[in-house]
């Protein structure tokens, strides 16, 4: 709190009779080492460095910038409600230090935009979505401008090609909102933009070429369906980890995404080491997800601490469900029940994944034990384990229809991953097939997974039906989701 305090005192008592010839945009050593510990979520020492940025020059715009990263890493990873009551002072201020500068100099806009897209993801991140929204946009046409007006000024292109990316796939349920702010995007521009910049500015030390790496993994690996090529960057000597909490963290997170959980555990009991991973919880979320996907149920005890620990609602209820999954896999009821009691009380739906927790505690059917096993060990990359369990099983077997759906579906991935497509269509479609009119999110992402391998194979027209089918059922789990992730393929597959 007294370093925050004192970067303010120093910039407002400073800097305020400065007029715009006086500013700078100076990237020097104290403002590098700032970006660099923020980066890494080393906030304190962040905070120091730029204390020292702004004494040696408080007319430096640059450290005023960068002093914007830890409002952000913090709010974005632990969307407290009371950090940010605390904090959301802090944009106007920087705003109108930042306004100070001088137009001539493609920084001021850059600066600006950057500032705007900073606040976009905390207001999104705490639900004041049409906020996020104009902020974002805000930014989106103060780059716009800034390439217009200084077309040979690289450094645009990070934050322009990521918002151009994102843009190109907004779900179908906030589409209207890009069209009211006037916003059109492209997934392949975006993408194209982050690696021209990447391809120029090779020094790692270089302003903003970390957040392009972020941009990139992530645009690639979920937008442009590049999870192979991504999977091999991060375990790569060009995505080192070491003393680095924010890369182990987007280890961990792809890791997971990617089935592969025995990576991210590995990832995050180092990341454990370090020296800063308590001030964030949201690394106990994984860790407690990384061990649930072993099946190994001291994962109860990282879900826990990041419920006690969490200052903000997002995946509360998710965290607490899955606490009572590995309960009633334990044959101990009662938990289970307390659990789904906790769960309906606290945190939000502002996510999908609390959303389906929510649904789940208000429907109270308990999952068949064996499929959900399958389920977690396949998320895991635990293939065989996951096909010896699901061996003796057929559809047969289960009289409730949801089981029934369940079991087409994990059926169908186990053979998916196994690379035999004819088998794994047939089990998805039967999955699509049945529960297209259902809440379980089973068809949409059949249906999705049958586009994915049809890509893969080259058959684009059938691809794009699959892509479509997903996006043309509604109301169910993961909705958001699921069709981002269609409209992605939809973008990829008709070049927009």
């Amino acid at each position: 709190m007294l370093s925050r305090l004192l970067i303010f005192i120093v910039l407002f008592c400073l800097a305020a009779r400065a007029d715009a010839a006086n500013y700078t945009y100076d990237y020097d050593a104290n403002c590098r080492s700032a970006y660099a510990a923020y980066l890494s979520m080393q906030l304190p020492e962040g905070n120091a460095a730029i204390i020292k940025a702004i004494k040696q020059n408080p007319y430096n715009l640059m450290a005023t910038y960068i002093s914007d990263y830890e409002d952000f890493v913090l709010l974005l990873f632990n969307g407290s409600e009371i950090d940010m009551q605390q904090r959301k002072g802090h944009f106007s201020e920087r705003l109108d230090l930042l306004n100070k500068g001088s137009e001539d100099d493609p920084w001021f806009r850059l600066c600006k935009a950057g500032l705007y897209l900073h606040w976009a993801f905390i207001h999104g991140r705490l639900g004041e979505n049409f906020k996020a929204a104009t902020l974002f946009r805000k930014s989106f046409q103060l780059l716009k401008e800034n390439r217009q007006k200084f077309p040979d000024f690289t450094y645009n292109n990070v934050f322009l090609g990521m918002e151009e990316a994102a843009v190109g796939t907004i779900p179908e349920d906030y589409k209207w909102l890009a069209a009211v702010l006037g916003m059109k995007g492209n997934v392949r521009n975006g993408h194209n933009k982050l690696q021209l910049f990447l391809k120029q500015h090779a020094n790692p030390t270089d302003i903003l070429r970390e957040e392009a790496v972020i941009f990139q993994c992530y645009i690639r690996y979920y937008l442009l369906s590049q999870p192979n090529q991504v999977w091999n960057f991060i375990n790569s000597n060009e995505f080192p980890v070491q003393n680095n909490l924010l890369r182990c963290f987007i280890k961990a997170n792809l890791s997971l995404n990617n089935e592969n959980a025995e990576t991210a555990l590995q990832t995050l009991h180092y990341a454990q080491t370090l020296p800063y991973y308590n001030l964030f919880p949201t690394m106990d979320y994984e860790l407690g997800n990384a061990l649930l996907l072993k099946l190994d149920y001291t994962a109860a005890v990282y879900f826990q601490r990041y419920i006690t620990r969490n200052k903000g609602d997002l995946y509360t209820k998710d965290a607490w469900q899955k606490t009572a999954l590995i309960f009633y896999l334990q044959h101990n009821q009662s938990k289970a029940n307390y659990c789904l009691s906790q769960l309906k009380t606290q945190g939000n739906e502002l996510v999908d994944a609390d959303k389906q927790a929510q649904r789940f505690a208000e429907m109270q059917r308990w999952p068949n034990p064996t499929l959900l096993q399958v389920r977690l060990l396949t998320d895991g990359g635990y293939f065989t384990q996951a096909q010896a369990k699901i061996s003796g099983l057929n559809e047969s077997v289960f009289n409730n229809i949801t089981d029934k759906l369940e079991y087409y579906f994990r059926a169908g991935k186990l053979y998916d991953e196994l690379n035999e497509d004819v088998k794994a269509i047939q089990l998805y479609q039967l999955a699509l097939n049945m529960g297209k009119d259902m809440k379980e999110q089973f068809a949409a992402r059949a249906a999705l997974q049958i586009g994915m391998i049809y890509e893969k194979q080259g058959k684009n027209d059938s691809a794009l039906q699959y892509y479509r089918a997903c996006l043309q059922l509604r109301n169910h789990d993961f909705q958001s989701s699921l069709d981002q992730q269609s409209k992605a393929g939809i973008n990829r597959l008709s070049g927009k």
